[in-house]
């Protein structure tokens, strides 16, 4: 490709704490990075956090290029395009605009607009702050989001479909099972609600098995986990995926009040204490951000991590209550069930460095999680670890991912080609009327 068509993307800081490998994944394109970057990236770096450690993650990439050649001139980069620290300070265009010198970000404003009075146009700034894409499109730059990892979330896979068949397919589904239609493009694990052509209100509920083709009828449940009941199609075909140790991977995605983190800890207790199919049911979820230090609250560590585990503990001792009802006689506390060993509540703060094998473990709000966040949960599961995330990306308290971003839905889009793992989108809200109605209106 001619070096006139190439593009200089101009990168923020935010991007390669984001992503600590973004400059290698602009093509044949040229890649600079301002040197205010590389100094907010020092600043970064001491942090105990995933931001931490992908600070010193970028100065580790940048140190072996360094190694190749000089960075104020541009190192070749392996897809065609150059890497270039740039090292001046532009600050004329600044000072016109009436912008804070000593901002960081209006520095990189600066270097982007200096670029662009040599290769004109073809002059990016790449950002994940929505305010500073602004400021640099008042400001007549191209500006955009790090959208490599993104997923729409819009298009995000549901883990369903509808099928209309004749009487006679409704009827194979439950003598064997029945080959999908070529009209169908079926992920594996994926549910299928069948619709009688002669007669609409008649359904039936089936799944994708990759292995031999087939859609076969969801299990049939002797007794409900622990008390708690699907109350609708979804949370059936979640049921289905979790209590399915073949299915190593589950992603259930819905708002508040769907019942992911209820159903997924009911599924966790039947197959930990009563089927004995794991040793330990591991509930986690993220102290926002991942890796906050909680010495500012008192107490031991179990009473610093106390509120922000109360959730948890909620959907427990729902369970619990439950699964005495059901059963006409006393069901272990979750204190009780902590003191023996069957469940453990803990936050991911910790995980990195482990080894956890033979457990079923939950990732509650993992919509708060980076796509390398789930990445590490996932390489810490040994052998017979099943691994559970739910959350809501449209409820996101980490200001580094969004909807798009987020390893939850990075996780559910990537996963839906692979036999171990299922998705289920969960809609209709079972919390209570109110919660439901606060869900949809507000």
């Amino acid at each position: 490709m001619a070096a006139s068509s190439k593009k200089v993307f101009v990168l923020d800081t935010n991007v390669l704490l984001h992503d600590p490998k973004a400059i290698f994944h602009f093509q044949e394109h040229d890649v600079v990075i301002p040197i205010v970057v590389i100094e907010e990236i020092d600043h970064f770096k001491k942090d105990q956090t995933e931001i931490g450690r992908n600070a010193r993650n970028v100065s580790r990439v940048m140190d072996r290029l360094r190694a190749q050649g000089s960075l104020s001139q541009g190192v070749k980069l392996e897809g065609g395009g150059s890497l270039k620290v740039d090292v001046t300070t532009h600050l004329s265009d600044i000072s016109f605009f009436s912008l804070d010198k000593h901002k960081v970000d209006n520095h990189i404003l600066g270097c982007a607009q200096e670029l662009l009075k040599v290769r004109k146009e073809k002059v990016v700034l790449v950002t994940k702050d929505t305010n500073l894409r602004i400021k640099a499109d008042a400001m007549g730059l191209k500006a955009e989001d790090y959208t490599t990892d993104r997923v729409d979330v819009e298009e995000l896979y549901s883990g369903m479909a509808t099928w209309e068949v004749g009487p006679e397919k409704m009827n194979l589904l439950f003598d064997g099972g029945v080959a999908p239609g070529e009209e169908l493009e079926l992920h594996p694990n994926q549910f299928v609600t069948l619709v009688d052509q002669t007669n609409p209100s008649h359904t039936a509920l089936g799944r994708y098995y990759a292995s031999d083709r087939t859609l076969k009828p969801l299990r049939r449940l002797e007794m409900p986990p622990w008390g708690v009941k699907a109350r609708n199609r979804e949370q059936q075909f979640a049921l289905d995926l979790l209590l399915d140790d073949s299915v190593q991977v589950v992603t259930l995605v819905g708002k508040a009040g769907t019942g992911k983190t209820l159903l997924a800890i009911a599924a966790g207790l039947q197959q930990v204490v009563d089927e004995e199919r794991y040793n330990r049911l591991l509930v986690s979820r993220p102290v926002m951000p991942m890796g906050r230090d909680l010495g500012y609250l008192p107490g031991d560590i179990g009473e610093k991590l106390r509120p922000y585990m109360q959730p948890i503990y909620d959907n427990l001792d729902f369970i619990v209550a439950a699964n005495m009802e059901m059963r006409r006689r006393a069901s272990m506390t979750s204190g009780q069930l902590e003191e023996g060993g069957y469940l453990s509540v803990e936050p991911l703060t910790y995980i990195r460095g482990r080894s956890i094998p033979n457990q079923y473990i939950i990732v509650d709000e993992a919509q708060n999680l980076t796509p390398h966040e789930v990445k590490t949960i996932l390489t810490r599961a040994g052998d017979g670890t099943k691994v559970v995330l739910t959350g809501d990306p449209y409820q996101i308290d980490n200001p580094y991912v969004d909807s798009a971003t987020n390893g939850l839905s990075f996780l559910a889009e990537h996963f839906k080609e692979l036999d171990l793992s299922g998705h289920v989108t969960l809609l209709k809200g079972e919390r209570s009327r109110m919660a439901e109605l606060a869900s949809n209106l507000l």
